[in-house]
């Protein structure tokens, strides 16, 4: 069976923790869009990890890690990222590169920095990670794929005219040093030398693998409201983060993806630019800042600390029939457990009217939140393994919540490590 792990919202829902805990039960998690942009944090019994390229599968022995053609390949972040795990005594994972993976070149990540810096106060808040322009060039069909790597005579032509193109933007747009192509040559084989061991045909891998029946993890990065064509553009990442997408960015049939697991936080962060309803500020959002995750709520990646809001109904329930949600997995709902009462997200009041369903930009931008408040149950929560044990009030907060967004909630996340969920049969089937 192949299941996909995807973000209802702006990212950082914490679906590392839930690919971690479903790679147990899988043979091959694949990695399907993206790059080293957005991350996602793992406790297990190794340590704390921060992942960012490689696939959350990577701490188990029996697992087989890949990284999908729709993956933004950053390979030398790749490669420090497998050093600094087999450094912690993790075991050496076993990974495979899709030999269609697009390379993020050293100019996507200095053009990427500079456009952000020619943009000011009107830039996108980007990881400057130079994934916007990266899928550009894939996109405008200059861009390099891993296979090219390996096409010695055609490779050095290419990058000559690639550099040529580059450095009239460089000297005319940005006042930037020019690029040498014979740097870049050299660089692009020193990323040949690095990849080789772990690139393969992955669509044909998995064609196979789900012909003998193997359990198959597509892991998403950011949520719903990062995509490019439904999220909150253009404040938005630039590949797709639908679980759809996962059938293109794996190379698999789409009817093969049978279960989908959205991944929603009891309340709401988002790191970047861009409109977000439920936002709270000062103080009541500085507590809860520090409240949550594990450590806090901070950027895996940029270590930015993360704007804080209530659970928003709305946006979680467009991100769910977006995605083609079968589950929802609820995390972090041990951190409320500080509040007397909980606010929550109900409605946008739009030109003064009222609406649950989620807008266009520019009228999400108007948006005020409608908020209604439960009560809080006030104690902690974690080390419970059994749905019924949760404070009534809790499990109100569960079930209101599961209501209002019409996707059954079957998962429980009340604690960072990968043993504190709680499974739970959802009143709503779909």
């Amino acid at each position: 069976m192949v299941k996909a792990v995807v973000g209802a919202n702006w990212g950082d829902e914490g679906k590392g923790k839930i690919t971690d805990m479903l790679a147990k039960e899988s043979d091959i998690i694949v990695r399907f869009q993206g790059g080293a942009n957005a991350g996602h944090t793992i406790v297990n019994d190794y340590g704390k990890f921060a992942l960012h390229t490689l696939p959350s599968g990577v701490f188990y022995n029996h697992t087989t890690n890949i990284i999908g053609n729709g993956v933004a390949l950053n390979i030398p972040i790749l490669i420090a990222e497998i050093k600094s795990i087999t450094d912690r005594d993790v075991p050496a994972p076993k990974i495979l590169v899709s030999d269609r993976a697009q390379i993020v070149m050293p100019y996507h990540i200095l053009f990427d920095q500079y456009e952000e810096e020619r943009l000011g106060g009107r830039s996108f808040g980007s990881t400057k990670s130079g994934i916007a322009p990266f899928y550009s060039d894939k996109y405008a069909k200059i861009g390099f794929q891993v296979s090219e790597l390996f096409e010695e005579e055609s490779l050095k032509d290419k990058i000559t005219r690639t550099c040529e193109m580059k450095n009239i933007l460089l000297e005319h747009l940005y006042q930037k040093p020019l690029l040498d192509p014979e740097e870049l040559l050299a660089t692009m084989r020193e990323y040949r030398d690095m990849i080789a061991p772990y690139v393969c045909d992955v669509s044909l891998f998995l064609d196979q693998a789900i012909k003998e029946g193997k359990g198959i993890l597509l892991e998403g990065q950011l949520g719903t409201l990062k995509d490019p064509d439904h999220g909150i553009y253009p404040m938005v990442t630039s590949s797709s983060t639908l679980a759809a997408y996962g059938a293109i960015g794996a190379g698999i049939p789409p009817y093969e993806i049978q279960k989908i697991i959205t991944v929603c936080k009891a309340y709401s962060s988002a790191v970047g630019a861009g409109a977000f309803v439920s936002e709270i500020f000062g103080e009541e959002a500085d507590e809860l800042r520090r409240r949550g995750g594990d450590g806090g709520e901070f950027g895996a990646t940029t270590g930015r600390p993360r704007r804080m809001g209530w659970f928003d109904c709305v946006a979680s329930k467009y991100g769910c029939r977006l995605q083609g949600t079968t589950d929802v997995a609820f995390t972090v709902l041990d951190v409320l457990g500080y509040l007397e009462e909980i606010p929550v997200c109900i409605g946008y009041e739009i030109d003064g009217e009222v609406t649950t369903e989620f807008p266009t930009t520019g009228k999400l931008e108007q948006a005020k939140p409608v908020l209604t408040k439960l009560a809080g149950w006030k104690e902690d929560i974690r080390g419970i393994r059994n749905y019924e044990e949760l404070p009534e009030n809790c499990r109100k907060y569960v079930e209101f919540v599961e209501e209002q967004i019409g996707y059954p909630i079957t998962m429980v996340s009340n604690g960072p490590g990968r043993d504190d969920i709680i499974y739970r049969k959802s009143q709503l089937s779909r």
